[in-house]
């Protein structure tokens, strides 16, 4: 491959054609680590709403350090995968005691930042000539040099030969546009690509093959029981242990079927000394790092003092389905009760 050639040509693609995104207009460490972080597994447009938010909330990184991990979490609520936003705000509060790193070695010694976040920051706010690997870098580079099964080295190998080192994070973010726009795992956009000339894949006509598909992990079915202790909108919720997917988040109670869902119900029923026979709401299907929850809810009406309000806390996006069920089964009976004929 020509390399000065592929350099410009897809520097020049990228100044056209780049999409217009908050992260781009900004060379604060903050506001990019914040993005890359984001979008480690969160798509561009939904990416948008919570990068804003987040921001709104915590518009410095000293702001975001000072603020209770309650708060971090309900400003990233509805984004997933909730210990990217736990190690943010751990991050946050070595930089706001030490200073924003300003080499890679130093980034990758915070907390969550692994290699290719490290190199993004670096590269594009402070203009280190580092590479970056994500999924649309190493389907760009597998395709350009034809190779079905790149490995982690060989990705890492090639992406630092590759590097346009006068505009290093705009050459990282040109190579991951490429990937996202035009050169899509399937149907990609061959005639619009700056540099299909150079390759390999597309003059062998084998873009559709390249790479091979990646082993996928299976997906473990979890079934469980979920118990609303509550009434007129106010519920018992408990917050779930600091490790784990849902650590740190308030949440619905909930215990795993072992073998009967009777008695899990009952299980649930007596850890919160409940004597009263529960009413089942419905089913809550939902998918999390290769796990298919299969919830099923249960109500029972109660007046405790410790009731709150969900809107005060951050749920996760299984308990806002719970919610969800719960206020469409309310919608159901009002409507039932208006269409109840005055006299029988």
């Amino acid at each position: 491959m020509k390399l000065e050639l592929l350099h410009s040509d897809l520097l020049a693609w990228f100044d056209a054609h780049q999409r217009d995104l908050p992260w781009r207009k900004t060379k604060d460490p903050y506001q990019i680590l914040l993005s890359e972080v984001l979008l480690q597994q969160t798509q561009v447009s939904r990416g948008l709403v919570f990068f804003d938010r987040f921001l709104r909330a915590f518009p410095t990184i000293e702001d975001l350090a000072s603020a209770p991990l309650e708060a971090v979490l309900k400003a990233w609520e509805g984004a997933g995968y909730y210990a990217r936003a736990r190690n943010l705000h751990k991050a946050a509060q070595v930089i706001a005691v030490n200073g924003m790193p300003l080499t890679l070695e130093g980034l990758l010694e915070l907390p969550g930042v692994g290699r290719y976040t490290a190199g993004a920051v670096a590269s594009i706010a402070f203009g280190l000539a580092v590479p970056v690997v994500d999924g649309n870098v190493r389907r760009v580079l597998a395709r350009w040099l034809c190779e079905a099964t790149p490995t982690d080295d060989w990705l890492w190998a090639y992406t630092d030969g590759f590097l346009e080192k006068t505009r290093p994070g705009d050459w990282n973010q040109a190579i991951m546009e490429l990937g996202a726009t035009v050169c899509t795992p399937k149907s990609p956009s061959c005639g619009s690509c700056p540099v299909s000339s150079q390759c390999c894949a597309f003059l062998q006509g084998r873009v559709a093959s390249i790479p091979a598909p990646k082993i996928r992990t299976v997906v473990k079915e979890i079934k469980a029981v979920a118990l609303v202790i509550g009434n007129n909108g106010r519920y018992l919720l408990e917050q779930r242990p600091k490790k784990g997917l849902l650590g740190g988040l308030h949440g619905f109670p909930l215990l795993e079927i072992a073998s009967d869902r009777q008695q899990t119900l009952q299980e649930l029923l007596e850890r919160y000394k409940i004597k009263t026979s529960a009413r089942f709401v419905g089913v809550v299907q939902h998918t999390m790092t290769h796990r298919q929850f299969q919830i099923q809810v249960f109500e029972v009406p109660s007046t405790l003092d410790l009731l709150e309000q969900p809107s005060s806390l951050a749920l996760s996006r299984l308990d806002q389905k719970i919610l969800g069920l719960l206020e469409q089964s309310e919608a159901q009976e009002v409507l039932l009760l208006e269409h109840q004929p005055l006299f029988s």
